[in-house]
């Protein structure tokens, strides 16, 4: 039986549940950065994110096997191959270990790539229309609010180099992807033909001329994205993350910044000092390990 994604029909884009769901996202995003600003990376927060980032990973995972299971596949749809699917399992890397490399990917994929599925969804209902629509929304705003947390939040800054390797994953997935599209004649990224919804492909070309304007359109989105962080670090300079410096850190809760606080003698306590000077080696060795 050929697939027929309207079996079961499809979201219309800008419909009452779609601006529903931009309305709730917005409200959802503001309210997680405003709460990350004012609680900064502490130990608390950190095992939120922990216990956020495994929820994620266990949804995401669940997900993917009910999507595999015989009586829900589809070989155009069910594969985990979706740029999607990626994006799920790195946001939770994200969330669970504040991987430098992780928090950049979720940053320039989630903002932009993420965004599209968001702004232009192409929402088909293939197994249950409820579950179908709470998941797509769930994952893809989980995957929209944790990088503006991370960044806004928190205060981790990407570099050229998070741009360089965030493009270079995105070339061996889109790699990846050619190939099962080749073997399989599905769709995954998009990469064989647009969506048949409307999306911002509709203006950049048939294919495969769309391939080509969309990778010139994200080097060029990407870097003025990447632009004010760079003149920020000029002025305001932060300490790079990681063994591979992809990003840097630079958020007043940190314990290092009040143990320099402590240090010039502006008014923390000794008691205060010593408990952070014991969390920020912790801290340390798990940025450098």
């Amino acid at each position: 039986m050929e697939f027929d994604p309207m079996q079961l029909g499809r979201m219309p884009p800008y419909g009452t549940e779609h601006v529903a769901m931009l309305v709730v996202l917005v409200a959802a995003a503001a309210a997680a950065v405003i709460w990350a600003r004012r609680s900064g990376l502490t130990p608390r927060t950190e095992r939120i994110l922990s216990v956020a980032g495994w929820a994620y990973l266990v949804l995401s995972l669940a997900w993917s096997t009910w999507d595999l299971l015989p009586q829900n596949f589809t070989v155009e749809q069910s594969i985990p191959m979706h740029l999607s699917d990626v994006l799920r399992i790195i946001t939770a890397i994200a969330l669970i270990t504040r991987a430098p490399l992780a928090i950049a990917i979720s940053f320039y994929w989630g903002l932009t790539l993420n965004l599209q599925s968001i702004v232009t969804p192409d929402l088909n209902y293939i197994t249950h229309p409820s579950i179908d629509f709470a998941s797509y929304w769930i994952f893809h705003g989980l995957a929209l609010i944790v990088p503006l947390v991370m960044v806004f939040g928190l205060g981790y800054r990407v570099t050229w180099r998070a741009y360089a390797w965030a493009f270079g994953s995105l070339l061996v997935w889109a790699g990846v992807a050619a190939l099962v599209n080749t073997a399989t004649g599905s769709n995954y990224g998009y990469l064989s033909h647009a969506p048949a919804g409307p999306s911002i492909l509709d203006i950049m070309g048939g294919w495969p001329t769309y391939l080509l304007v969309e990778a010139v359109a994200i080097l060029a989105v990407w870097a003025l994205m990447t632009l004010p962080w760079a003149i920020l670090q000029r002025r305001s300079p932060a300490p790079a993350v990681g063994r591979m410096r992809v990003m840097r850190l630079a958020d007043s809760r940190r314990p290092e910044v009040v143990l320099r606080r402590a240090d010039t003698n502006t008014g923390v306590p000794d008691r205060t000092a010593r408990r952070l000077r014991g969390r920020h080696q912790r801290c340390d060795s798990r940025l450098h390990p």
